[in-house]
């Protein structure tokens, strides 16, 4: 503002006026929309963080490579998209079942150059011979109870928590096939998914039983408490042995830990008991897939003494 009786500068404001006057800039950004703000900053990183994560985990077909995998996989019925078959390779049975079998399910049969097939497989041990198969579609939480409402047997639930290696996970769910149980759980988050890598370990089983994904674990294995299961945990230092394990013909949930830190806190106090394998002095731990395999073949093993008394 001029000072009184000045006949100088603008009578109102101290931006001018008409042509001269200031334009405002309007009102103030939201914080996420002002550069050099931290919450511009942090809005930014979550916005990246979402773009990556959803560009890395958009389901892509898989390769299963390798004579004995793709017939397996071929027998067991696993959704298959395309045949791969090297050129000039040398047929053996295996080579000769898997085309016919692949010819009978109207899956199409490629050939290819070895050279072609290297590349396809990312350099995978193939022996001239590949399975393409499209993303696995996995089954609800619920979906396992269902499977084993279905039978005369107590329910039998494998869930891993942690187990990032999917050789491990293919190797406990064909374990999980062999002794009955009823699916697998795993969670969203920290875990192995179903890759092709997961398909060649489970030998095709993995298309025989359901394999479920938890948001959270935790409250999922209390929702299965809630229907009545005993949730029980593989734990070097468990409650028991499991020479003791008596709940193996109650319905029952088997939660395997990774393969380093074994049960997080959470899901061992989650657990209505935890058992240890006996093992000799001098062996430390076993892997998660033999550790689940002992497991289920002693709960097998009490529920068919069970069956005939």
């Amino acid at each position: 503002m001029r000072k009184p009786g000045s006949k100088k500068g603008a009578v109102v404001g101290s931006g001018g006026q008409r042509r001269k006057a200031l334009e405002g800039k309007g009102p103030t950004p939201k914080a996420e929309e002002r550069p050099g703000h931290h919450a511009y900053r942090k809005s930014n990183a979550a916005a990246k963080r979402t773009q990556g994560r959803s560009s890395k985990d958009k389901p892509t077909n898989e390769l299963v490579a390798g004579r004995n995998p793709v017939v397996e996989c071929l027998r067991a019925g696993v959704p298959s998209t395309a045949l791969y078959v090297a050129l000039g390779i040398e047929a053996d049975e295996r080579v000769a079942e898997s085309v016919q079998l692949a010819a009978d399910r109207g899956i199409s049969v490629l050939e290819v150059s070895r050279l072609e097939l290297d590349r396809l497989t990312t350099g995978a041990m193939h022996q001239g011979l590949a399975l393409q198969v499209p993303p696995y579609e996995y089954a609800h939480p619920d979906d396992l109870l269902e499977a084993a409402a279905s039978t005369d047997d107590p329910p039998l639930i494998v869930a891993l928590d942690g187990v990032t290696d999917p050789r491990n996970l293919g190797a406990v769910i064909r374990s999980a096939a062999a002794f009955g149980a009823n699916g697998v759980l795993l969670p969203q988050r920290r875990s192995a998914g179903i890759t092709a890598v997961a398909w060649r370990t489970s030998a095709g089983t993995a298309a025989k039983i359901p394999v479920a994904i938890a948001t959270n674990l935790t409250r999922q294995l209390r929702a299965f408490a809630d229907e009545g299961l005993m949730i029980v945990g593989l734990d070097a230092d468990g409650s028991m042995e499991l020479d003791g394990l008596e709940l193996a013909t109650s319905p029952l949930v088997v939660v395997v830990g990774s393969e380093g830190r074994g049960l997080t806190r959470l899901v061992k106090e989650t657990c209505d008991a935890t058992v240890s394998i006996p093992m000799s002095a001098g062996v430390e731990s076993l892997n998660a897939s033999v550790a689940a395999g002992v497991v289920l073949a002693e709960v097998a093993r009490r529920r068919r003494i069970a069956g005939r008394i």
